[in-house]
């Protein structure tokens, strides 16, 4: 009987224990962000940025672009993670790096910049409708008529 009793004590003290470790660590969040990039490469120096920006896991995919985090909400945010990957040339889903930032980038991790379909879109735009200078292209549409297309700045 003795012998039970000591037993319980032991396991109610290590599930104790347990308990409280869990509740001292802090909660991990996990999130999905997309991250344009091409290659190995890329997969080091964007797990290595995100890492940086206080993500305890990071895992690229090459293939689908998606970077999957883990980081402790209470130390860091998927904002500043964005950052410090922006901060080494990689465009994020909220965020576009410096030109200078994705000049520096070896040439097989430049990657077609996250904006440069619409840009072109937006200057084929323009260059069709013949937008003079006192005036721009709308860059959410483009219509066949001039008229909408292009309107005056201020």
């Amino acid at each position: 009987m003795k012998t039970q009793s000591i037993l319980l004590s032991i396991l109610f003290s290590f599930f104790s224990v347990i308990a409280i470790a869990q509740t001292k660590s802090p909660a991990l969040k996990s999130e999905e962000i997309k991250v344009w990039g091409n290659c190995g490469m890329c997969k080091s120096t964007i797990e290595k940025a995100a890492k940086a920006g206080g993500a305890s896991t990071a895992i690229w995919n090459e293939d689908t672009k998606i970077l999957k985090v883990k980081y402790a909400a209470a130390k860091t945010n998927g904002n500043k993670i964005q950052q410090k990957i922006a901060d080494a040339g990689y465009d994020t889903k909220d965020l576009t790096a410096k030109e200078e930032a994705y000049n520096n980038l070896h040439d097989c991790c430049k990657y077609d910049r996250k904006d440069s379909a619409s840009a072109k879109h937006d200057k084929d735009c323009c260059s069709d409708k013949n937008c003079s200078s006192s005036k721009q292209c709308c860059t959410d549409k483009c219509a066949k008529d001039a008229k909408d297309c292009c309107v005056k700045t201020k």
